[in-house]
């Protein structure tokens, strides 16, 4: 028995506005990720940051599965996405409080966003078929990792960060598992939705610059100079990463989807997307918090936590996009793996540096790399040589 009416297998479409709702409840989570990241920069509050970002980021996942399957603009499914906004909110709202009295409502909002998708495609398949019964074997591994997150949110200390990377773990082994089944897959679907949430991460960077112009006004009245140079230099940031994304990465990713069917299509999109842009996403988030703080104290060399946040940020996107291509097109990026190591060098070396100067250089060498990406892959690719009469 089928309770929604699903698209044909080879139908593509676009997000509906309702998904789009949807996301802004990742936007107040990813702000306060970035708040955490701000207020504990060390090694344990970037850990428990991004501990906290795997879980959203599988619920969220789980959720585009799902809505790949079905149209969004069926009331039914509108409705149930009204409904996991709804629930999502808790679990933004907890971040910043879930390693202390938050932590069972962080963890109940997440495993109800996770449930609430597996019904959603449960309900949409037709008992008894290839996808429902593939949806029914990646159901289990969840319903133990929403046991295990919701027991670690009523524990204390060590016991609730090992529940959750239980949790965690017993979610990716799902996903493994989950690519020697059949799965409905909207190519055109996934890179719109994973473009929209890289775009959402991107507006934490501005939000960041955002923060620290209001402190400047409320300050002074006015804002110097140096904090105007640092507000042009983090905005340059977010669009190089723009670019860097959107340029080729993303319609690249797209092409090379669609030239694939049945499992190793979906094999394909959970690795590009489910599994790297994890990284991308984190990584533009991280970076963030960095921004924070240099816009707050442009004239100041930046702490060493806050270059590690910067450099750490930015690696872990720029490694993202080289093994998303890697896996679609079994080459390498060589020019974003050399600026990476410049990158690293500069942040390493870089401490007398004021965070201006530091934004500056590195906006440098991300405009570099990117224009001899482009220049390079412009490049007219040389006609074979034809071969002389009689060779």
């Amino acid at each position: 028995m089928r309770g929604l009416a699903i698209p044909e297998p080879t139908e593509d479409f676009t997000a509906d506005p309702v998904e789009l709702f949807f996301d802004l409840a990742f936007v107040f989570a990813f702000s306060q990720l970035v708040s955490h990241l701000v207020h504990h920069p060390t090694w344990a509050g970037a850990a428990e940051a991004w501990l906290l970002f795997a879980m959203l980021w599988m619920a969220w996942s789980t959720f585009t599965w799902s809505a790949n399957a079905v149209s969004g603009n069926a009331r039914e499914v509108r409705f149930i996405f009204l409904v996991a906004t709804a629930a999502t909110m808790p679990a933004a709202g907890g971040v910043t409080s879930a390693f202390e009295g938050g932590g069972a409502a962080f963890a109940i909002s997440v495993s109800v966003i996770i449930a609430t998708a597996l019904a959603l495609q449960l309900w949409a398949h037709e008992t008894g078929s290839e996808q429902w019964v593939s949806v029914l074997r990646y159901a289990w591994p969840n319903v133990i990792a929403m046991a295990l997150f919701i027991v670690g949110g009523f524990v204390s200390g060590e016991a609730r960060i090992v529940l959750w990377l239980l949790g965690l773990g017993s979610i990716l082994f799902g996903t493994i598992m989950a690519g020697s089944s059949d799965w409905i897959v909207r190519i055109g679907h996934f890179a719109e939705r994973h473009g929209l949430i890289v775009i959402i991460a991107l507006g934490e960077v501005l939000v960041a610059i955002g923060i620290a112009l209001v402190d400047s006004l409320q300050e002074g009245g006015a804002l110097p100079g140096s904090v105007v140079v640092g507000l042009v230099a983090a905005g340059s940031f977010a669009g190089l990463l723009w670019w860097a994304y959107f340029d080729r990465f993303n319609p690249a990713l797209e092409h090379r989807g669609n030239g694939l069917t049945g499992r190793p299509r979906g094999r394909f999109v959970r690795d590009v997307y489910t599994y790297l842009h994890a990284l991308v996403v984190s990584g533009v988030i991280i970076s963030a918090a960095a921004l924070e703080e240099i816009i707050l104290h442009p004239g100041d060399p930046v702490p060493l936590a806050f270059r590690v946040m910067l450099a750490g940020g930015l690696l872990m996107f720029l490694l993202g996009t080289v093994l998303g291509i890697g896996r679609a097109f079994g080459v390498v990026i060589r020019e974003r793996i050399v600026v990476s190591a410049v990158i690293v060098a500069l942040v390493a070396l870089g401490g007398s540096l004021n965070g201006v100067v530091l934004l500056l250089l590195v906006d440098g060498l991300l405009l570099a790399v990117l224009v001899a990406e482009h220049v390079r892959m412009e490049r007219p690719t040389p006609a074979p040589a034809e071969s002389s009469p009689g060779s």
